[in-house]
């Protein structure tokens, strides 16, 4: 294994830098800003021990792996940075463009066509973003070990891009802030509620509407099977199909946030090649068809 840092290396410890310089200007606000900031120097010391020290005890696996749960804690620290920090909340806005848009609520408008069983469904289709996102990763992992870091490199640029999304726009979501208007509570079949039980203990807390993520991330995880098979594509573009219609209908989202998460995912397609050319790149040169393959 090559020493020194990777793209996605030099991403992360800039954000966490940023993130941790953030914590350090707000810390009178944040509670327990000293452990935070001790958390964001030892993940930052870990990836350059690793970057440096490639006969550490599984090296490999941890330069490979680190970014699937650092995306996700740096997910639990944007939320504490919210409450923390962003006093203003930009429901009312969102909720405003959308009624602009369409003249009414998308979310009240569809009580008019709910279907239990279709409302099953895409509770579950909701539910399952995190494993589809992750199962590309799996193939990937198993097929081409370089395809897997570029495709790391891609949902760890379009994750950390919907985070700074949540801050810059801190938004609840229709479910919260248009509730009093709903006059039907959605129903669904067997798994719906437990479903909806658990989202919202892991998320309802967090102000991630904007951009969607999953709207956002499920593109990016569609347009990479592009690169595996031609079956597996067909299926997550009926999955993205359908994750963008379960987020307003079950409440979750404005579309705004859908069109926003459009945006964020054609930006990073864009962008993701670029950055991981030089001179991100120069310590750990790929093979350039292989990056040319997200701008396709």
């Amino acid at each position: 294994m090559q020493r020194g840092l990777w793209p996605v290396d030099w991403l992360m410890l800039s954000y966490l830098l940023v993130i941790g310089l953030s914590i350090a200007r707000f810390s009178q606000r944040i509670d327990n800003a000293g452990m935070l900031l001790a958390v964001h120097g030892a993940a930052i010391l870990l990836i350059l021990a690793y970057a440096y020290l490639p006969r550490l005890p599984g090296a490999s696996t941890f330069r490979n792996l680190y970014p699937i749960p650092y995306v996700f804690a740096c997910y639990r620290v944007m939320s504490i940075l919210i409450h923390s920090i962003r006093e203003a909340r930009s429901d009312a806005m969102l909720a405003a463009w959308d009624f602009a848009l369409w003249h009414a609520h998308p979310t009240v408008w569809l009580e008019r066509v709910q279907f239990p069983p279709f409302t099953e469904l895409l509770q579950i289709i909701y539910a399952l973003f995190v494993p589809a996102v992750l199962g590309v990763a799996l193939i990937l992992w198993l097929r081409q070990r370089e395809d897997f870091q570029d495709y790391a490199f891609l949902i760890t640029l379009g994750f950390l891009a919907s985070y700074v999304g949540y801050f810059v726009v801190p938004a609840r979501g229709p479910r919260i802030f248009l509730d009093a208007l709903q006059t039907k509570p959605l129903v669904g079949l067997w798994l719906f509620q437990p479903l909806r039980t658990l989202l919202d203990t892991l998320e309802s807390a967090h102000y991630d509407c904007f951009p969607s993520g999953h709207v956002e991330m499920t593109i990016l995880a569609w347009w990479t099977t592009r690169r595996i098979s031609t079956r597996l594509s067909t299926i997550y573009m009926a999955y993205t199909v359908l994750i963008i219609l379960a987020t307003v209908y079950l409440r979750y989202h404005y579309t705004v946030d859908l069109l926003a998460g459009v945006l964020v995912a054609a930006l990073v397609l864009a962008v993701a090649p670029h950055l991981q050319r030089e001179p991100l790149r120069r310590e750990r040169p790929f093979q350039d068809a292989q990056t040319r393959n997200f701008a396709r």
